[in-house]
């Protein structure tokens, strides 16, 4: 008997377009030039941010950008880091020159920068973060994070416009979500600190402290030649806690940075989609960045 080979057809396997990140949105600001850069090594998040000549992002691994990242519970346990979408990628990804977070999107026109970002875990499968191991079970999420970046708004040069969008998917319900809205990761010769006291509309010097308070933080070279800090007039809902503004310096990195952060906690599932948030970073001279949140603070005032 004749033995019959049955040839069926090779299907072949979509593979989603790989999409570049590497762009720049060019500005100005106090007349003098401002350049973002994203790059496909962070996954079209913030690789840079350049003003007067004075680079104010320092970018090393993949957590050390001006980026977003979300972390959340499974099943009513929370570890910070364990379960942790991070928008440029993972820290298996250190220092190489691919991200494990997916850019789906990205377009600079009309001066707008917009992205869309399908987020790596901070922690592969199978690591720890503070003796806890990871709760994912993949190194890439569910979770997405659109952000649209515009150099200033009217009235104000010394602002970016920063809006980002977390879409939360229904694969893990969660009953706590920590988004840290943004942060940005600067050189230590940001030393200085200050929190913006809305009621005189100063700058005050905080001690030397990491942790979280209620008042936006601005980050300055001592001289004040040089600043940056950040501001939302986004309120969390009745009964969640307050906004928390971060500041943080790692001493053997030689790195500060500042953030901004929402959290939302529920008893019951906390229904999957959207949770956009409004942010303005301040840039300029210590000074400039006074008067913008100043303004800010006054035009939000009601809210």
């Amino acid at each position: 008997m004749k033995a019959f080979l049955l040839l069926l057809p090779v299907l072949a396997v979509a593979q989603a377009p790989v999409v570049s990140g590497d762009a720049e949105l060019w500005g100005a600001i106090g007349g003098k030039p401002l350049v973002i850069r994203t790059t496909s090594r962070l996954a079209g998040a913030i690789d840079s941010v350049k003003w007067d000549g004075v680079e104010f992002i320092d970018s090393h691994d993949h957590g050390r950008q001006l980026q977003s990242a979300l972390n959340a519970d499974v099943d009513g346990v929370f570890h910070v880091e364990c379960y942790n979408p991070t928008e440029a990628g993972s820290v298996a990804d250190a220092l190489g020159p691919k991200s494990t977070s997916r850019l789906e999107f990205l377009s600079v026109q009309d001066g707008l920068l917009s992205t869309r970002t399908r987020m790596a875990f901070w922690l592969a499968p199978g690591m720890r973060s503070h003796g806890q191991p990871a709760q994912n079970t993949a190194p890439l999420s569910e979770h997405v994070l659109a952000k649209q970046v515009r150099i200033g708004r009217p009235g104000m040069d010394h602002v970016l416009d920063y809006k980002v969008t977390f879409t939360v998917p229904a694969d893990r319900p969660h009953k706590y979500l920590q988004f840290e809205a943004l942060t940005g990761y600067m050189p230590a010769t940001f030393s200085e600190e200050h929190r913006f006291d809305a009621k005189t509309a100063t700058l005050v010097p905080v001690p030397r402290k990491n942790g979280e308070i209620r008042d936006p933080i601005v980050l300055s070279t001592p001289s004040g030649s040089h600043a940056m800090g950040v501001f939302t007039p986004d309120r969390p809902p009745a009964g969640q806690p307050p906004v928390g503004y971060g500041r943080f310096e790692f001493e053997p990195e030689k790195v500060v940075k500042w953030n901004c952060v929402f959290r939302l906690r529920q008893t019951e599932p906390i229904k999957p989609g959207d949770h956009s948030f409004q942010l303005y970073v301040v840039i300029g001279t210590r000074e400039d960045c006074r008067r913008t949140l100043a303004a800010l603070a006054q035009e939000f005032a009601g809210r």
